[in-house]
Parts: structure tokens; sequence; C-alpha cells
């Protein structure tokens, strides 16, 4: 994990970007019940936190001496940060669609031609993998090189490791729930117990609430 993965989460926690949801449990688009979501949309109305995010991608990029002609973006949440980091690193970015468009070239990807080219593809969290592998996909579809993944978080949960290992695909996080539930705790916005019952949550995402007795 790198070294800013505290700061990260912290910059986090300021923007109201992580919540908990023990007792009312939220259900994800995957059907995974869970007592704490992640919203990492709200970055750009927060510039001094965004810029730890920005930053920090930029770190992280040089620290593994990631090598990339174009970052890439997923549509939607991921494209102010690949946008972002692009200009802030004078390089290209372009963005990938969910889905073709219905008009016109009906293109997934937007921006520029990446055919030939190496990129590295930025998300702003990963759940399970699918949107991400997804655009991976789409990339080299069209003639792209992907073999990393940059998010701001990701839920760590085993099959999104295993699909993007599958992949080929490396991922790279700024940080993770574990440095987000400790500075929660000093926050007193969790208490031990509920530290502890969302760890419980992130070892099986899909049973935790069938343990739970659907509470």
């Amino acid at each position: 994990m790198p070294d800013n993965a505290s700061a990260v989460a912290e910059a986090l926690l300021e923007i109201g970007g992580v919540g908990f949801r023990l007792a009312e449990p939220i259900t994800f688009k995957s059907g995974i019940v869970s007592p704490v979501y992640c919203d990492n949309r709200t970055f750009p109305f927060w510039p001094a936190q965004w810029q730890k995010v920005i930053q920090g991608f930029a770190a992280l990029i040089e620290r593994e001496s990631l090598a990339f002609d174009v970052i890439g973006g997923i549509e939607a949440a991921g494209i102010p940060h690949s946008a972002a980091l692009g200009y802030a690193m004078q390089r290209s970015s372009v963005f990938i669609r969910k889905q073709p468009k219905e008009h016109g070239k009906k293109a997934r990807i937007e921006g520029g031609d990446v055919a030939g080219k190496r990129v590295l593809l930025i998300e702003d969290l990963v759940t399970t993998g699918g949107s991400s592998l997804s655009g991976v996909e789409a990339l080299r579809d069209a003639g792209a090189t992907v073999t990393d993944c940059l998010a701001i978080i990701s839920y760590g949960f085993a099959e999104a490791m295993e699909a993007f290992a599958a992949a080929g695909v490396t991922l790279h996080t700024l940080t993770d729930f574990e440095a987000v539930l400790r500075g929660a705790t000093a926050r007193g916005l969790l208490d031990v117990d509920g530290a502890t019952e969302i760890r419980r949550w992130l070892g099986d995402p899909h049973g935790w609430a069938a343990q739970r007795g659907g509470r």
C-alpha cells in the first residue's frame, strides 16, 4: 500500500465519501448487501482533498515505474480523475463508455485513437471489477495494450482480485478499507464493534447478510 494511504483515507472521510450503514445496509448493483458505501464522485467539489488523489496517482505511477502512452477513465466516475491526471501530467487521455453510443460512430472509446497504444486505466472504486474489466476489453478490442489499472480504493474482494489476475491486469490502489476503518475509528465515526463487523463483511461480502439473519 502506498505511503500516502492514510492521507487518502483521511481525505475520503473529510469529504464524507465513506458512509457506514450497519443498522440499514444498502444493496449494491451486484446484489451484495453492504454495511458501508464509498462515493468518490464528490472529490471534485473538494479541491484540496482531490489534489491528494491526483498527486497520489502521479506518485504511484512514478514509484511503480508504470509505462503508458494514454490515460483512460471509466465512465462515469473515473473520468474526472483520469482527465485531471492527464492534464496534471501533460499526457493524453480518453474515456471509455459503459455501452457504445446508439448513434454516430457507436464508439465506446472517446477522445482519440488508442490502437497500438499502452493505456493506463483509472477507476474511482473497484467492487467486483466488472466495469473496469469491461473497459479493459473495450480498449483491447480497439487495439490497445492494458496491463495496469489504478483506483482510489477497492473493497478488496477476492472475486475482484481473481478477475483482474485472470485478465492479466494489475490493480493498484491509493488506499484500502483498513486505512479507512482506522481513520473512522480514530475520528469517532465508528466504534470498535462496528469496525469489526465491517471487517467481517469484507471477508465474506456475499454471505454476510445471511449470517446476520437478514437484519
